[in-house]
């Protein structure tokens, strides 16, 4: 099994919007892609905001977006904000989640981030553990205000 770890592109919207289905939050509803294709092209804005792919035989089968930052605090050392991590469901446990956290991590050392955060919902203790088995930590707690 060959997986190759890249930034998406627009092609690869179609794919990621299935599997972000997957993940179940929203009721299992995406974006419609015109939506999708414009929230991408705003990912330019960003100076450090990219979605990336992890493609196995040609085929989209994880993705993540990343989010680098720079910060007055921390002596002004950039810090990375995960998001949206989520690996095709019939191929978990293969080893895919693992390679795209290997590329996040070192897209983030590349940048000289002094930390990589994100949150999962609390029921995905699978997930954590997955996570855990990586050497992350469980940090603090996170916080979040609905404003739907």
């Amino acid at each position: 099994m060959h997986i190759t770890l890249r930034e998406a592109t627009e092609h690869d919207l179609p794919a990621l919007l299935l599997l972000y289905a997957q993940l179940g939050q929203d009721d299992g509803r995406v974006l419609p892609l015109e939506d999708a294709r414009r929230i991408f092209a705003r990912f330019r804005d960003y100076p450090s905001y990219r979605l990336h792919v992890a493609e196995m035989d040609g085929k989209p089968v994880g993705t993540f977006a990343l989010l680098v930052m720079d910060n007055l605090g921390h002596m002004g050392t950039p810090s990375a904000i995960l998001e949206d991590v989520v690996v095709d469901e019939s191929l978990r446990g293969m080893g895919i989640g693992k390679k795209m956290m290997e590329y996040a991590n070192l897209l983030c050392r590349q940048q000289g981030c002094y930390k990589m955060t994100f949150s999962s919902n609390m029921n995905r203790e699978a997930a954590h553990l997955f996570y855990e088995s990586l050497g992350f930590r469980r940090h603090g707690y996170s916080f979040y205000i609905d404003y739907e």
